[in-house]
This record gives C-alpha cells, sequence and structure tokens, in this order.
C-alpha cells in the first residue's frame, strides 16, 4: 500500500505536466478563440509552441539531469510548470501567450522524462502515466462549466500544479549521484519502437487538442463537453488494470500494436457519432503508449534516461507539426479531418509497431552466467558450490611398503 501511494504522488508529475499544462487547453481552446479571435490554425499555433517548448525541454533534460540529479530536476520542472500555468492568465497578446506555452512546454518535458525514469526503476509505469487522467478529469469536470473565463482558469490549475508540486516533492526521491555520468541513447536497435513512436506523437495530438472545437461544431451544451472529458480522464486514470499485465508478458512489440490499432478506433467511433464512447477508448490508450515505449526501452537499455530523453525528443517534435498541419487541414474542409488524421496515424504507427522482436517489453534479462575461480594454468575450476559438486578432495595414501610382506 505504501509502494501504490508514493507512486501516486509520483503521478501528479504526469497530472500536472500533462493533465494541466498540455491537454487542459483542448478544453479552453473554444474559449479562448471566441474570445481572442483565432482561427483553427492560430489555435493550432498555440499548442504547437507547447510542443515546441517541449522538444526543447526534451534535449535539455539529460544535461539537466547530469548537473542537478533526477530529483532536483523533476521537482524544479514542476515547479516551473505550476508558473507558466498561471502565468498564462496575465496577457492577452497572442505572442506573449506563445512564449508562455512555450515555457510550459519546456517544463512539462523535463518532468516527464525524469518521473519516467524514477517510475521505471520502481516498476510503476502505468500507475505514472495513468496520473495524466486525473488532471483531464479535474479539469473536463470544472472548465466547460466556467463558459469563457479563460483566466480565471488558467491561474486555478497553476495552483493546482503548486499543490501537485509539494504533495509529490517526496516521491521522487532517487539515490542519483549528482555529476555522474549517463549511459548513451540507443537509437538504431529500437528504430521501429522509434518510428511508431514519432507516428503516434503526430497522429493522437490533434484528436484530443481539437476534441471540444469538434464537440462545439455539433453544438454539445457544457454538460455534454464536460462529461466527455471526465469519461476520457477517468478511462485514463483506470487504463492500468487493462494494460499491466500485457505490457509485462506480451512478446516484442505486440502490446504497443494493440494499444495504437485500438486508439485509431477509437478517432473512427467518433466519426459515427459516438463521442463519449470514442473518448473512453482514447483515454484506456493513449497514455499506455508512453508506457509500452518505456517498458520497451527499459529492457533492452542498462540505463534508459539519455534513450528516454531521446525518445521524448523525437515525440515532442511530431507534437509540434502535428496540431499545427491538423488545423490548417481542418480550416479547408472540416474538424472532422482532426479526427481521421489521428485514425490513419496511429494505425500506421500500430503495423511498425509488429515488427519489433524480442522478449516481453518489461520482461527479465538474460540470466547471470556461473561465475568461476581461477585456476591452473590451461584448465578452470568452478567456485565450489556453484555447479553442486563437491570440490576434489585430498588423494588417499597408498599402503606403506614397509609394511608389505
Amino acid at each position: 500500500m505504501r509502494r501504490f501511494g508514493t507512486a501516486a504522488r509520483l503521478a501528479l508529475g504526469t497530472a500536472s505536466a500533462l493533465g494541466l499544462a498540455r491537454f487542459a487547453y483542448g478544453l479552453l481552446l473554444p474559449g479562448m478563440r471566441d474570445d481572442l479571435g483565432w482561427t483553427l490554425a492560430e489555435a493550432g499555433a498555440m499548442s504547437t509552441a507547447n510542443g515546441l517548448g517541449y522538444l526543447v525541454g526534451a534535449l535539455a533534460t539529460a544535461p539537466l539531469v547530469r548537473r542537478l540529479g533526477t530529483t532536483a530536476a523533476f521537482r524544479w520542472g514542476m515547479a516551473v510548470t505550476a508558473a507558466t500555468l498561471a502565468g498564462t492568465a496575465v496577457s492577452a497578446d497572442f505572442t506573449v501567450l506563445l512564449v508562455v506555452r512555450a515555457a510550459s512546454g519546456v517544463s512539462g518535458a523535463v518532468v516527464f522524462v525524469t518521473g519516467g525514469v524514477i517510475a521505471a526503476r520502481r516498476n510503476v509505469l502505468t500507475v505514472y502515466f495513468a496520473g495524466a487522467g486525473l488532471g483531464i478529469a479535474v479539469s473536463g469536470a470544472t472548465i466547460p462549466l466556467l463558459g469563457g473565463h479563460w483566466r480565471a482558469v488558467w491561474l486555478g490549475m497553476g495552483l493546482a500544479a503548486a499543490l501537485a508540486t509539494a504533495v509529490s516533492w517526496t516521491a521522487a526521491r532517487t539515490d542519483d549521484v549528482v555529476g555522474g555520468t549517463l549511459g548513451r541513447a540507443v537509437i538504431r536497435p529500437l528504430a521501429p519502437v522509434a518510428v511508431a513512436y514519432a507516428l503516434f506523437a503526430v497522429g493522437y495530438i490533434t484528436y484530443i487538442t481539437f476534441l471540444s472545437a469538434y464537440l462545439a461544431e455539433r453544438d454539445t451544451l457544457a454538460w455534454g463537453v464536460a462529461s466527455t472529458w471526465t469519461a476520457l480522464g477517468l478511462a485514463v486514470v483506470f487504463s492500468p488494470v487493462l494494460w499491466d499485465r500485457p505490457l509485462r508478458t506480451w512478446r516484442g512489440g505486440r502490446a504497443l500494436a494493440a494499444i495504437l490499432a485500438l486508439l485509431g478506433g477509437s478517432a473512427v467511433v467518433a466519426l459515427v457519432g459516438a463521442v463519449v464512447p470514442s473518448a473512453v477508448l482514447y483515454g484506456l490508450t493513449f497514455m499506455c503508449v508512453p508506457a509500452a515505449v518505456t517498458a520497451l526501452i527499459k529492457a533492452r537499455v542498462a540505463d534508459p534516461t539519455a534513450t528516454l530523453a531521446a525518445f521524448t525528443t523525437l515525440f515532442a517534435a511530431g507534437q509540434t507539426v502535428g496540431p499545427w498541419l491538423a488545423g490548417v487541414v481542418a480550416d479547408r474542409t472540416s474538424t472532422d479531418a482532426t479526427v481521421l488524421w489521428t485514425a490513419v496515424l496511429c494505425w500506421a504507427g500500430a503495423l511498425v509497431a509488429l515488427c519489433v522482436k524480442g522478449s516481453a517489453s518489461a520482461g527479465r534479462g538474460p540470466r547471470p552466467r556461473t561465475r568461476r575461480a581461477p585456476g591452473p594454468p590451461g584448465r578452470s575450476s568452478p567456485v565450489p558450490g556453484a555447479t553442486g559438486r563437491r570440490p576434489p578432495g585430498p588423494a588417499r595414501p597408498g599402503p606403506d611398503p614397509r609394511t608389505e610382506a
């Protein structure tokens, strides 16, 4: 129970950095767009700025961990995220908002990577990534009911993130040596995982960014928007129950492929009008993709920090271009295009993930070899007891020739 409590407090990292700082913007988008006169492309550019900041943060995480350590980097990332959330309320200027959203992306990436490293060491990956659902559920249940008061919402989320920083402070404690060396990033052996992750990043973000705009075009009432987002967030919270075992036992990229296939299916469900079931299926899958990728990396790389930072950089690059491209397409067609975008790219990622071979995602590594002690030149002798055999004893004395008659 204590282990779960620590994991839950650590999961406030993704609740703050993703659930509030990243995904809640989709809820605020209709109100900000109406109040500030944005086009869909401009609204997508705001999400792109956050993604660009996320890219910078991912690149900066490994050097920051070397300098400060994993624990301090996580804590400072949480504090800066809280400050940038509150800071989004201070201005209506488009350029200022772009800068603040970018800064929020930088700190969010640091929290995402360092928290993932800590969670991987403690084998609580699914719980950690499910924390984003708490932020989505809380914001989903409250923001649509507040109408166009987007400034008050940003300030309130900043206060909530500050509280999350305080509660998660001790949960992030590790035994890192500050100034130590990190392992090198491993990319080439994990190429199919990287490609699948990139396709996911470009695709998934458009669904959650434009979900509220999609609902608004269909004249969905505020309580309908709130219930849809709350259902999505709660589905994320409960997703570990569904995916924890597959991530530990299914071989190669099968779990990742299954998650991506269902994620693409959730978008198609929305296109046929079943928005709430679509949101639930989306919530049960999308945050399990980073968990699956982290598990695959952990199973194949001894020190995953640099590799996770490199994959998060790739992920951030996809998030940066995805909303803008989808927004441009939607301006020329309709918001249906943003949902279809998610389906096609996630299905493509699922096909690539099937190319990942090897043992279970988070399975055990190879058995250690039997240690042998040095022996005489030309031969080696096992350590006593290592093979279950007794070491040879002293030779028995032969008969005494003086007693022979």
